[in-house]
C-alpha cells in the first residue's frame, strides 16, 4: 500500500508530450531546413539511397531566365517535385534536374534597357551570359525555398557551352535526315521582337481592323465579257455598250497595308460569280454575296449574267492604283484558289504573296518566280522608302492613307470598323503580320534537304502523331489537343535575326544564296567552337577563318557568314539530347531520350511539348516523354487573371515570408491543377486552417507515441486490441487510395481525403476513443502498447503520405520519431492488407456511434448533462446490430465514450441518455459505482486502482 493518497491524479496519468511544436513558426524555420539540406547534400543522399533502383526521369521544362518567379512558376515547380517526391517514395531513383532557358528575345530586351541599343553582337552576347547568371541564382533561391528538391549545384542551363553544342549537333542530324530547308515563305514577323515567330509564339485576340472593298479595273473587258455572255452574247443585252462600261473585280480585305503589294486576284473555280450592273460600272461578285455588297456598297444593281469561276481564270485586271502612279502600272491576274469563298466579303480575294501563306503558295503554283514577289514591309513595319504613295510610312499608321487614296482615285467601294480575332506576338502582345523571308525551316512533311545523307522513312507530321498515340495524357483532353496542333501546322521557321541565341552556323553564296557545299563540316566544326568557348567563340570567327579550318580554297570573298540564330524553342526543344542522354551524369534512361513525364501549363501544347516532340520525332522517330501533363493557371478568388493593374498579383516570396512555404505547397496540391487555380487570401487563410488541423493531429499522435519503441514494445498483429487492427486497416486501405492517386499524379484528392482522416476517422473517432486508454493505463501495458503499436505505424504511413506535399513538416516530424536519415530514403510503410470484415463491423459501430453522439449533444445542450462521460446509454436495437454491440461486452462504452450502456432488443433503433447517477472518479472521469472501494483511494474507482496499484484492467476490443 502506498503511503498516502495522491491529490494530484493527473501526475499518475499518460499525459501526451513531444518537442513537436503547435505553431510550426514557418517563415521563421524553413530557411533553416533549405540551408541543412543544401549542406548536408540532401539530394545526393536520396541518389545514394536508391542507387541500382528503377528510375523516374520528370524532365524539367526549363523557365526562362528573366525576372523573379511569379505564383505560377510556384505551381509549376512544387507540382513537380511533389511528383518527383512521391515517386521516390515509391521505391523509384526519382531524378530531377532542374534547368533553365538562357537564350532569346526577353533578355535581350533587357539589356536592351539597361545599356542601349548600339550593341555590338559581341557585347549583347557577353552582357547577355552575365544577365542570365545572376537571374538564374535569384530564381534558383526562390525555388529552393520552396522546398523543391533537385540537383541545384548542377542544374542544366541552355546556354551551357556543351547544351550549345549538342544543339548545334542535333540541328545537323535533322538536316541529314532530310528535314531542314532554306526558303522564302511567308512566316509570323512580330516588329516589335523584329524578327519571325513559331506557330508556338503566337495568341489571337481582338483587333480593331478598317474593312474596304476596292475594285480593280478590268484590263482586259472583252474577255470578261466574253467569259459571262460567250461569242453572241445574249439577245436583250448590248455587249458593245457594256464594253464602254468601267468593269472591276471588287475585293473585301482588314489588311489595307497589303494593298500597295497585291500580284493577283483568287476566285474559287466552282463558285458562281455574276456580273452586276450599277451606276459606277459592271462589278465582277460572288453570286451569292450581291445582294450584301451593293447594300455595303449603297449601290443600285442588277445581275445582267454568271459564269463559274474558272470561265474567268488568267483575265487580268488592273492594280487599283496603277492610274495614280506609275509604280503601280501592273496587272493583277486571276488564279484559282479554293480558299476563295462565298462566307464572307465578295467571294473574290486579293493576293499579296509576301504577306499570306496561301497567296504565296497560290502564286508560286501559277509560275510567279520568288525574286518576283513584292515585299515592301520592312522588319520593322515600316514600307520601304522607294515604295510609291506610302514609302516610310509605318503599316498600321498608312492603312488610313491607303483608304483615302482608294476614296480620292475611285477605287474604294465601301469601308468600316471592324473587330476580329487577329494574331499577336505572345511576348509583346502587339499585332503580328505575314512576311516574306528567307528563312530556315523544318519540314512536316514529304520532301528531301539538299544536305540529306540518312532520309526519315516517315514525314515528320506522320512520326508526331503516330507518336502522340503512344503518349500518356493527364488529363486526357490534351491528347486531342496537341493532335490537331500537329495535324494542321505548317512547316516549322527556326530561324530567328537576333543575337543572343546558339548560331546556325552557315556560310552563304553571295550570288546565289545557296549555302558552302561542305555545310556539314562548317556545322562540326562550329559544335566544336562552341563546345570549347560557347557561342561567342563563334560569332568571332571570320568567313576565312571558318575556310581555312576546314582546309578549304574558296575565296571567302564569295560568301557571308549568317548571323541568324536558332529559335528558343529548338533550344529547350532539344534538352532531350543532352539532360536525357547524359549530360548530366545518370540523368537519363540508358535508351533514352525519353523521359517519363513531362509537365508544364497546358499553353505548352504549342510550345515546349510540341517543339520536344517535333525535334525527338526529328532525330529519333518517336516522342522525348511517356507522358504529358498540364496544368492551368493561376487566377484571384474571382477568376480573373493575375495582373498588377488590378492589384490582384500573389507573389510567391511574399506568401514564403508571411505563412510559410508550406502553406504555398499545401495549396497547390489541395487544388485541381486541370483547372485554373484560384489564390489570394481568404483562399489561403482555408489553407491555413487545413495546415494547422492536419499539424494538431500529427502533433498528438508524436506525444502519444513518444515514450514507444517498436523494437522492444511493439505488439504483434494477433495480439493487438480489435479497434487497433481496425484503425490499421482503415489505415491501410486509405493507404491503397493515396497510392492510387499519387500513380496517377493526382494531389487534391488525397489531400481531401488525409483531411477527413485526420479530422474523421482520427480525431473524430479513433484518437477520441483512445485517450482513456492511452492515458489511464500503465504505461507498459498490454493496453496502452497496442495503441501505441498502431499510433506508430498510423504516424509512419501518414508521414509518408503527407511528405510529397508537406515537406518541411514531414521532415520535421519525421527526426522526432527517433530518424536521423531523411524521410525520403523510406518508401511507403508496408501495411497489413485491410480486414474488410473488420472495417464493415466497424464501419457500422461509427455510424451508430453519430446516432448515439447527435442524442447526446440534444441532452447536453438542454442543460442536463455536461460531458459525455456523465451519460448512460439505453439503446434499443434490432437483432443484427444488438448482436453486434453485444460483441464488444462491457468495452462498448469507451466506443461512446459514455461511463454505461444498457442494451435491449427492438424493433427500431432507439437511444436514451440518462444523467449517470454514479460518482465520478478523480482520474479518469468514468462515473461509477465502485469509486471509493478502495478506503486507501477514495477519489479512484476499481480500473483506475488496478492500473495504478495492482495488475492493470484486462481490454480485448477498446
Amino acid at each position: 500500500m502506498p503511503d498516502a493518497t495522491p491529490t494530484d491524479y493527473s501526475a499518475t496519468l499518460n499525459l501526451p508530450d513531444t518537442p513537436f511544436p503547435m505553431r510550426g513558426n514557418l517563415p521563421q524555420r524553413e530557411p533553416g531546413w533549405v540551408q541543412e539540406w543544401n549542406e548536408h547534400g540532401l539530394y545526393q543522399r536520396l541518389r545514394a539511397a536508391r542507387v541500382g533502383a528503377p528510375k523516374f526521369i520528370l524532365h524539367d521544362g526549363p523557365p526562362y531566365a528573366n525576372g523573379q518567379i511569379h505564383i505560377g512558376h510556384a505551381v509549376n515547380k512544387v507540382l513537380k517535385d511533389m511528383i518527383v517526391k512521391a515517386r521516390q517514395l515509391a521505391g523509384f531513383d526519382a531524378q530531377y534536374i532542374p534547368g533553365w532557358d538562357c537564350h532569346g528575345l526577353p533578355i535581350e530586351n533587357a539589356i536592351e534597357k539597361l545599356h542601349g541599343r548600339k550593341l555590338s553582337r559581341d557585347q549583347m552576347q557577353t552582357k547577355a551570359r552575365a544577365f542570365a547568371t545572376e537571374q538564374i541564382a535569384q530564381q534558383m533561391a526562390d525555388f529552393q525555398r520552396l522546398g523543391v528538391l533537385g540537383q541545384w549545384g548542377q542544374p542544366y542551363k541552355t546556354m551551357d557551352f556543351a547544351t550549345e553544342a549538342h544543339e548545334i549537333r542535333a540541328f545537323k542530324r535533322m538536316m541529314e535526315r532530310g528535314f531542314v530547308y532554306r526558303g522564302l515563305k511567308p512566316v509570323y514577323w512580330c516588329f516589335d521582337c523584329g524578327s519571325s515567330l513559331a506557330e508556338f509564339e503566337i495568341e489571337y485576340q481582338d483587333k480593331q481592323s478598317q474593312s474596304l472593298d476596292v475594285g480593280f479595273l478590268c484590263a482586259e473587258p472583252a474577255k470578261l465579257l466574253h467569259a459571262f455572255f460567250g461569242h453572241s452574247g445574249l439577245p436583250h443585252v448590248d455587249t458593245a455598250e457594256l464594253a464602254r462600261q468601267p468593269m472591276y473585280a471588287v475585293i473585301w480585305t482588314t489588311t489595307a497595308w497589303t494593298i500597295p503589294a497585291n500580284q493577283a486576284l483568287n476566285l474559287n473555280p466552282e463558285l458562281i460569280y455574276a456580273l452586276v450592273h450599277t451606276p459606277r460600272g459592271l462589278l465582277v461578285l460572288a453570286e451569292s454575296l450581291v445582294e450584301k455588297c451593293l447594300v455595303r456598297f449603297q449601290l443600285q444593281g442588277s445581275v445582267l449574267a454568271t459564269a463559274p469561276g474558272r470561265a474567268l481564270e488568267l483575265i487580268n485586271f488592273q492594280h487599283p492604283l496603277a492610274h495614280v502612279h506609275p509604280g503601280y502600272e501592273r496587272s493583277s491576274p486571276i488564279y484559282l484558289a479554293d480558299y476563295a469563298t462565298a462566307q464572307d466579303g465578295t467571294g473574290i480575294v486579293h493576293s499579296a504573296p509576301a504577306y499570306g501563306v496561301e497567296d504565296f503558295n497560290s502564286c508560286v503554283a501559277h509560275g510567279l518566280k520568288l525574286d518576283e514577289i513584292l515585299n515592301p514591309v520592312q522588319g520593322n513595319g515600316q514600307y520601304d522608302e522607294a515604295l510609291p504613295l506610302f514609302g516610310g510610312l509605318n503599316i498600321w499608321k498608312a492603312c488610313s492613307v491607303i483608304i483615302d487614296t482608294l476614296r480620292a482615285h475611285g477605287r474604294l467601294f465601301g469601308t468600316e470598323t471592324i473587330s476580329h480575332s487577329y494574331p499577336h506576338c505572345w511576348r509583346h502582345k502587339t499585332p503580328v503580320i505575314y512576311r516574306a523571308a528567307a528563312q530556315w525551316f523544318v519540314r512536316m512533311d514529304a520532301g528531301s534537304g539538299v544536305f540529306t545523307q540518312d532520309a526519315a522513312e516517315q514525314t515528320l507530321r506522320q512520326s508526331a502523331l503516330q507518336a502522340i498515340e503512344q503518349t500518356r495524357f493527364y488529363p486526357e483532353n490534351g491528347r486531342t489537343r496537341l493532335r490537331d496542333m500537329i495535324a494542321n501546322r505548317p512547316d516549322w521557321c527556326i530561324s530567328r535575326q537576333r543575337s543572343w541565341g546558339v548560331p546556325l552556323p552557315f556560310l552563304l553564296h553571295l550570288d546565289s544564296g545557296e549555302p558552302h557545299p561542305r555545310t556539314l563540316e562548317i556545322i562540326d566544326l562550329a559544335a566544336e567552337v562552341v563546345e570549347a568557348g560557347g557561342i561567342e567563340a563563334w560569332s568571332q570567327l571570320s568567313v576565312a577563318e571558318i575556310l581555312a579550318r576546314i582546309d578549304d580554297a574558296a575565296d571567302p570573298a564569295h560568301y557571308s557568314k549568317s548571323s541568324d540564330i536558332l529559335e528558343v524553342w529548338f533550344d529547350s526543344g532539344t534538352t532531350h539530347t543532352t539532360v536525357l542522354k547524359g549530360s548530366h551524369a545518370g540523368a537519363g534512361h540508358e535508351h533514352g531520350p525519353e523521359a517519363d513525364l513531362y509537365l508544364e501549363g497546358h499553353d505548352q501544347h504549342r510550345g515546349w511539348f510540341h517543339s520536344s516532340l517535333l525535334t525527338a520525332c526529328a532525330l529519333y522517330g518517336r516522342a522525348p516523354y511517356k507522358g504529358l501533363l498540364t496544368h492551368g493557371f493561376t487566377v484571384d478568388g474571382q477568376g480573373r487573371k493575375m495582373s498588377k493593374s488590378v492589384g490582384n498579383v500573389v507573389a510567391p516570396q511574399q506568401i514564403s515570408s508571411k505563412l510559410g512555404a508550406e502553406i504555398i505547397r499545401l495549396w497547390v496540391a489541395a487544388t485541381d491543377y486541370s483547372g485554373d487555380l484560384a489564390i489570394d487570401d481568404k483562399i489561403l487563410a482555408r489553407v491555413v486552417d487545413a495546415y494547422r488541423r492536419m499539424r494538431n493531429t500529427l502533433r498528438f499522435l508524436l506525444a502519444n507515441i513518444s515514450d514507444f519503441d517498436p523494437a522492444t514494445d511493439g505488439v504483434p498483429e494477433s495480439e493487438l486490441l480489435e479497434i487497433d487492427r481496425y484503425a490499421l486497416s482503415r489505415a491501410a486501405a486509405l493507404q491503397a487510395e493515396v497510392l492510387a492517386h499519387y500513380q496517377e499524379y493526382e494531389f487534391h484528392p488525397v489531400v481531401a481525403k488525409l483531411q477527413v482522416y485526420c479530422s474523421e476517422d482520427l480525431g473524430a473517432f479513433y484518437l477520441d476513443v483512445l485517450k482513456d486508454r492511452l492515458y489511464t493505463s500503465a504505461p507498459k501495458s498490454l493496453a496502452r502498447r497496442s495503441a501505441q503499436t498502431a499510433l506508430h505505424q498510423i504516424t509512419h504511413a501518414l508521414l509518408r503520405w503527407m511528405a510529397p506535399f508537406l515537406s518541411f513538416t514531414a521532415e520535421e516530424a519525421w527526426k522526432l520519431v527517433g530518424h536521423t536519415e531523411s524521410i525520403y530514403t523510406e518508401t511507403y510503410l508496408p501495411l497489413p492488407s485491410p480486414n474488410q470484415a473488420l472495417l464493415a463491423k466497424w464501419g457500422r459501430l461509427r455510424e451508430l456511434r453519430t446516432v448515439v453522439n447527435k442524442a447526446i449533444e440534444d441532452v447536453r445542450s438542454s442543460g442536463s448533462l455536461g460531458s459525455s462521460l456523465q451519460a448512460n446509454l439505453r439503446l434499443t436495437l434490432d437483432a443484427e446490430d444488438l448482436a453486434l454491440l453485444r460483441s464488444l461486452g462491457d468495452e462498448l462504452k469507451f466506443v461512446f465514450i459514455v461511463s454505461a450502456v444498457e442494451l435491449q432488443p427492438g424493433a427500431q433503433l432507439a437511444v436514451q441518455v440518462r444523467p449517470a447517477s454514479a460518482p465520478k472518479c478523480a482520474r479518469c472521469w468514468h462515473y461509477r459505482d465502485d469509486v471509493g472501494h478502495d478506503p486507501a483511494h477514495p477519489e479512484l474507482c476499481g480500473r483506475c486502482t488496478s492500473n495504478l496499484y495492482g495488475s492493470g484492467e484486462v481490454r480485448h476490443v477498446a
